[in-house]
């Protein structure tokens, strides 16, 4: 079987929505299919999933993702190797055993209902808020699942019943899925993995088992736990019933420890997930540290049974993404969350308005569960823009106050140069957000081109246990791109935009040739032959009169070519995709900039012809500041497509 013909599946079953997700060898995404499912309210703070719904949602994606890489051409139930599964950590799950039916809704996440237990055990116990610290590196909180076990202990009498008889049965929910998987109450397995384990409260961060300690103190039995398993191994296979019967499942992560593995972060390195909640990590290697400024000590992943232990330190952000949904929702301001990009840039600032999104208390680093949300600065100049930029901008700010706690707890980890935050999830298709936070940072923000993560670093994970990748096939082509980005772009750029600040609509394209000339000369001169500097795209006045395409690096720069109207879209096209292909023939590395406002059949284009020449080369995007016009025939559709296929980096304007 050529390896063309080999693909791994993906489930990522998240807090709103599962996918199922098919990757082929190269990493490339051949299938998927995604559904919401409900979310249960019965009081505030309070938050529940049917687990029942969750299994009839991953049915449902599988057939539906490999209805359509059929469809496509693949031969998936051929070619499919391994599964990996990546899933929400926390949610607390209890069922029957002998029966296979959950014993109550399933406790999700971000449900503050144990709060007076968190206050009854801190004090009770030596040490407070902080008596597990040590041992299994997290804090006393309603965010994590021991707390919501004892809560089902004293509040479900059939909970209270099954513990007592020994038919109870305690997961996350990548237990509850795998459990199911294979087999249920016929054989099924009660696994789950050390990244899970390490957000119960439960397990020991140094022998990654549970701590019988804790065990002893919280009064939870150890007959209803799983066990504890690496997150690349072979768990068991598919049962019948389900569309891939006798699959293997060779990998498992809670979602932000295999969004770690999709962007291939190493020791010193550290990538946001920005979804419902924002989840910040930072792999620490072989070293836990003991955060001493509101950070929590987990695992990061452990990539084999006889694999080494990489930890990180982390800081999780309840609302992110959440905020958004709240806007669109509960406000009624926008009408779906893709709106907000737009809503937001109406205006320049937030006009004095700053929100504190605490609908469920504060996280990292501050802890507080008792906080709620606040919005601060309204007066009559207010309007909604204002209100949504503030929303954008009070992600970030929370972003940042965890990697402020990091530099001081992990400064000797961290690696060295310029610090780079790898971002990815949903939210981060929100262009603007993503420049809020380069600004508010000062740092460099690198998108990836695929920013589902979480789903890749599963289906690395399953693929590493069948032998379909190796480990240094994953980590040292992210690294290498990572280190080219430090050492070259900030030169690069600063001379750039500091150009890019001098041109305006009223100065002559001979001028501004000569400028824009005078700086590819200096980039010739500070870059490799391994990479070509794309200037793309700026339109001066109305019109496209002064459009110019130029590629540089190691090649003749183009003929700046001048057009009145939009007649020679299809020369501006050919030419781009001429000097695009001479520049990929021996250059590793494009990096693109695209300054234009507005988007154009033509610059869509140009764009387009840059990365198809490309082809497997990394192309990076640089402060994209694009958008569709409404008369761009399949404008929208082309510019995600675009973006789909080039790393982007958001860099601090002045």
């Amino acid at each position: 079987m050529s390896k063309s013909d080999v693909f791994i599946g993906s489930l990522d079953q998240g807090t709103t929505s599962t996918r199922f997700i098919i990757y082929d060898h190269n990493a490339k995404v051949v299938g998927s299919h995604q559904v919401e499912f409900t979310q249960f309210y019965p009081q505030a703070g309070w938050v529940e999933h049917d687990p029942m719904e969750i299994l009839e949602s991953v049915r449902t994606c599988m057939t539906k993702a490999i209805e359509k890489a059929t469809a496509d051409g693949h031969d998936v139930e051929k070619g499919l190797k391994a599964i990996g599964i990546t899933n929400q950590r926390e949610t607390t799950v209890i069922w029957s055993k002998s029966t296979g039916a959950p014993l109550h809704n399933a406790i999700v996440w971000m449900d503050v209902r144990t709060t007076s237990i968190c206050r009854k055990l801190e004090k009770e116990l030596e040490g407070g808020r902080t008596h597990f610290v040590e041992t299994c590196g997290l804090p006393i909180s309603t965010y994590f699942s021991a707390l919501k076990v004892l809560w089902l202990f004293e509040n479900v009498e059939k909970v209270k019943k099954a513990v007592e008889t020994g038919d109870a049965l305690f997961g996350t929910i990548d237990s509850w899925l795998i459990w199911n998987l294979t087999g249920g109450v016929d054989g099924g397995l009660h696994v789950t993995d050390v990244s899970n384990a390490s957000r119960t409260m439960l397990m020991n961060l140094k022998t990654l088992d549970w701590d019988k300690k804790a065990l002893g103190e919280l009064g939870i039995p150890s007959g209803i736990l799983p066990k504890i398993v690496s997150n690349s191994e072979i768990i068991g296979k598919v049962t019948k019933g389900w569309p891939i019967v006798g699959i293997p499942i060779a990998g498992c992560l809670g979602d932000q420890h295999a969004a770690m593995v999709g962007q291939a972060c190493g020791k010193g390195e550290a990538k946001s997930t920005y979804g419902t909640g924002a989840f910040i990590l930072l792999n620490t290697g072989d070293q836990m540290i003991n955060s001493t400024n509101g950070l929590l000590s987990t695992v990061a992943f452990k990539l084999g049974p006889n694999a080494p232990t990489n930890y990180a330190l982390e800081g999780s952000i309840a609302i992110a993404g959440a905020a958004v949904q709240w806007l669109r929702d509960g406000l009624g301001l926008i009408g779906s969350a893709s709106e907000t990009e737009k809503l937001a840039s109406e205006v320049d600032s937030t006009g004095g308005v700053y929100f504190v999104p605490a609908f469920n208390g504060l996280f990292a680093p501050w802890w507080r569960d008792d906080a709620r949300g606040v919005c601060i600065g309204i007066t009559r100049f207010t309007n909604k823009a204002h209100i949504a930029r503030a929303v954008l901008e009070s992600m970030c700010f929370q972003v940042k106050d965890v990697l402020d706690s990091m530099h001081k707890d992990a400064s000797e980890v961290e690696s060295k140069g310029k610090f780079l935050l790898r971002v990815d999830g949903g939210a981060t298709v929100n262009n603007l957000l993503m420049q809020i936070q380069a600004d508010i940072l000062g740092n460099p923000v690198i998108r990836p081109a695929d920013i589902e993560t979480t789903a890749l670093g599963a289906a690395y994970a399953a693929g590493l246990a069948v032998g379909v990748w190796k480990e240094e096939e994953i980590f040292s082509s992210a690294r290498s791109r990572l280190q080219i980005y430090k050492q070259n772009v900030d030169a690069i750029l600063s001379t750039y935009f500091s150009i890019l600040k001098k041109l305006d609509g009223n100065r002559s394209k001979e001028v501004v040739f000569k400028e824009i000339e005078s700086l590819l000369t200096q980039v010739q001169k500070e870059k490799s032959n391994q990479e070509a500097l794309g200037l793309c795209s700026r339109v001066y006045g109305g019109g496209c009169a002064g459009m110019p395409l130029q590629l540089a690096g190691t090649r003749k720069i183009l003929e700046f070519m001048d057009w009145g109207d939009y007649g020679a879209m299809g020369t501006f096209i050919s030419i781009g995709a001429i000097g695009a292909k001479e520049v990929a023939e021996e250059d590793d590395l494009f990096i693109l900039v695209a300054t234009q406002n507005a988007v154009g059949n033509c610059i869509i284009g140009a764009l387009q012809a840059t990365t198809d020449a490309a082809g497997k080369r990394p192309v990076i995007l640089i402060n994209p500041k694009l958008k569709v016009e409404p008369w761009t025939s399949g404008g929208t559709e082309h510019m995600e497509d675009i973006r789909a296929r080039t790393d982007t980096i958001y860099l601090k304007v002045a």
